[in-house]
């Protein structure tokens, strides 16, 4: 039986029900990561292993969640990262996913791969919204991208820099996501399994993706358009070419994918704003730390110089008070809010935002303490391997 909607509560919970609404193809997208998907689970376990440490006898009646970073101040330290294909798991998602950000009073990152173009925002980019680039091995490409972002009224560019090569994500590999650039009789079959997805989609066929319009080259279905993109990443991406988007681009710049200390210092020598802590969610190199493990050295050596956010792992308001903890200044959502939005569209997300909202104030008061500002490493203690 299928559960109500006022049952989906948590990451998991819209998890399994995204698993029933959703082809093969797409959750597997969604759920999977490289190789033996070793670094995925490590981001969650890492934060398993996290121990919180209770304080009793603290006024804590005047609590106050918000935090201030990207250039704004929000009602929680938590932002929505930037996820490819998100319009391909429920039609019209990227506009929920802004629409509910911004009502809950936190910010949002559209991913590179968004079917939605920088210009097509359905409301104005506000203080902390961002879009996601990769850098192409065309830089005259890239330049004009990064025109059309400024152009669109963003002031916060997010720069990926840990995909100099795609991860091997055997899920999509069997699945044929890899290879393909329309789907098979065996995709076809499979999503006609699932009316309630396919009906959906209908109201937005064919999908194209944004950030491609203008580009014949690229073909017209957004797999397409999405495998040519992914060829179009620049692998010789290093210090100077960082450089150069740093000069190119004149607002707040944050780089995505930094998981060593001598990267971040990188990172600050050529003028990056911010940086997060990522491992790409376990989907590039298998293997690598998980993300909160390799926040606290990261944090040391960025010493307050730039912001330090991060993702990976989050499921629970309590791991971005353990985050916020270790030296984040706030927490980037991944796959949780992508579950609840495949689910059970922007309902499931306003769900999903609201009950980690409340576990993570609910965690804050029991710290005794009033606000994220207050939170250090006297708050936790750590032992994972």
């Amino acid at each position: 039986m299928a559960r109500r909607r006022e049952d989906l509560l948590t990451a998991e919970d819209f998890r399994r029900a995204a698993r029933r609404r959703l082809p093969r193809l797409f959750f597997d997208y969604i759920d999977g990561a490289a190789g033996d998907e070793i670094t995925a689970r490590r981001n969650c376990a890492a934060f398993a292993q996290i121990a919180l440490q209770p304080r009793a006898l603290r006024d804590v009646s005047d609590r106050s969640p918000g935090s201030r970073f990207l250039g704004g101040s929000f009602d929680l330290p938590l932002m929505l990262g930037p996820i490819g294909s998100l319009g391909m798991f429920r039609a019209g998602a990227e506009t929920d996913a802004i629409r509910t950000a911004h009502r809950f009073g936190i910010p949002v990152c559209l991913s590179a791969f968004a079917m939605t173009g920088p210009e097509d925002m359905p409301e104005p980019p506000r203080p902390g919204d961002a879009w996601q680039l990769y850098v192409l091995k065309e830089r005259g490409r890239t330049g004009a991208i990064v025109d059309r972002i400024a152009a669109a009224g963003f002031g916060t560019l997010f720069v990926t820099v840990d995909t100099a090569v795609s991860g091997l994500r055997e899920r999509d590999i069997r699945n044929g996501l890899r290879r393909i650039t329309r789907p098979n009789p065996a995709m076809l079959c499979d999503m006609a399994r699932h009316p309630r997805w396919l009906l959906d989609l209908v109201r937005v066929w064919p999908p194209q993706m944004g950030i491609a319009r203008g580009w014949p080259e690229a073909g017209r279905s957004y797999l397409e358009q999405a495998a040519y993109l992914a060829g179009q990443i620049d692998p010789s991406f290093d210090r100077r070419g960082l450089e150069w988007l740093r000069a190119r681009w004149k607002g707040r710049l944050v780089v995505k994918g930094v998981l060593h200390p001598d990267d971040a210092r990188v990172c600050l020598d050529a003028g990056a704003d911010a940086m997060v802590v990522s491992n790409h969610g376990g989907r590039q190199l298998d293997g690598a730390p998980a993300t909160i493990a390799a926040l606290p050295a990261i944090a040391a050596a960025v010493a307050s110089r730039a912001e330090v956010l991060l993702d990976g792992g989050i499921r629970r308001g309590a791991d971005v008070v353990k985050a916020l903890s270790l030296g984040a200044d706030a927490c980037l959502l991944g796959r949780a809010y992508v579950f609840a939005l495949a689910a059970a569209g922007e309902a499931g997300l306003a769900a999903c935002l609201g009950h980690l909202r409340q576990e993570f104030d609910t965690a804050l008061a029991l710290l005794g303490k009033v606000s994220p500002a207050d939170l250090g490493p006297e708050d936790v203690s750590a032992g994972w391997a």
